[in-house]
């Protein structure tokens, strides 16, 4: 369609260019909801994203499960052997470094590029809220690490079933080990977020989260060491306060029957890991809120 001012050249026109209205179904702030879990869920695995992506995940993923096949190998090929060489709930504690560089390396993967390119924003736009972003970046990054820390729990199972281990004791062992990598998923999960949170450069990020949680655990576990040695035996639980990794093995210890590895082998008893566990769901919670408030402000 085009319009001429009578006299005039024709200079104005106008196209219809075939733009329409949606009038398809709105699925609302689940639906977004949803589809953001799943999106940050495989974008913490690589999947929909480069090769390259997919290539430090998928390695941390398989040296996980490798570890625990050849636990299974070594008790099923010694006779003498009765059970796993490691407890269910042990195994995560044994692999923290790796748990470690994962949260490191896609904790920032999933918030500091949204700092970065500031979209934040967009999400807020409609329908999706900040309650709704924060929740799907939570969830995803918790069950992002319950896959990691999961799936070998299931091999050793397997593997124990099939060379014939009492069945009773391994389904209470590799029941006690789930509840305490869900845990664990959680607590990191969230202490992950919140640091890459706060920068929209991912190495800062990356930095920051390996800084934290090899540091204070360190730095524990030292300081646990010299009370043991110097006589201040009853520091040593207590001290466990201070890091994520000896906070889940406190509440592991006091609570899933896990053997500690505190010095000593002595972990909390029943009333201090009371203590562990209100610390442990008061970090989770911190963190939370800490999201929300600082999605508060970015999503201005």
């Amino acid at each position: 369609m085009s319009t001429q001012t009578p006299g005039a050249p024709e200079t104005t026109r106008i196209h219809n260019i075939g733009y329409r209205t949606y009038d398809g179904p709105r699925l609302g702030r689940a639906y977004a909801r949803r589809s953001l879990y799943s999106q940050s869920l495989r974008g913490a695995y690589g999947l929909g994203r480069s090769a390259k992506s997919k290539v430090l995940p998928m390695i941390l993923l398989g040296i996980m499960c490798l570890v625990a096949a050849i636990m299974v190998a070594v008790a099923i090929s010694v006779p003498s052997m009765s059970d796993l060489p490691v407890e269910y709930t042990r195994y995560a504690i044994i692999m923290q470094a790796l748990i470690a560089l994962f949260l490191a390396a896609q904790a920032p993967q999933s918030v500091s590029r949204d700092l970065r390119f500031k979209s934040v924003p967009l999400y807020f736009s409609r329908p999706i809220e900040r309650v709704d972003y924060v929740v799907a970046k939570f969830a995803a990054m918790a069950s992002a690490l319950f896959v990691l820390t999961a799936t070998p729990l299931v091999i050793l199972y397997l593997g124990a079933l099939l060379a014939k281990f009492d069945f009773a004791d391994q389904t209470k062992g590799f029941a006690q080990g789930m509840v305490s990598v869900a845990l664990l998923s959680v607590l990191f999960g969230g202490i992950g977020l919140v640091l890459a949170a706060f920068t929209p450069r991912r190495g800062f990020g990356v930095a920051a989260v390996i800084a934290t949680l090899t540091i204070t655990f360190g730095a524990v576990s030292t300081v646990q060491a010299i009370a043991w040695e110097t006589g201040s035996a009853g520091a040593v639980p207590w001290l466990g306060l201070f890091s994520p990794v000896t906070l889940i093995d406190g509440v592991q210890t006091a609570f899933l029957g896990a053997t500690s590895a505190f010095p000593g082998g002595e972990g909390p008893g029943t009333g201090a890991g009371v203590v562990y566990l209100l610390v442990l769901l008061a970090l989770v919670a911190g963190s939370y809120a800490v999201l929300m408030r600082r999605y508060r402000k970015v999503g201005l």
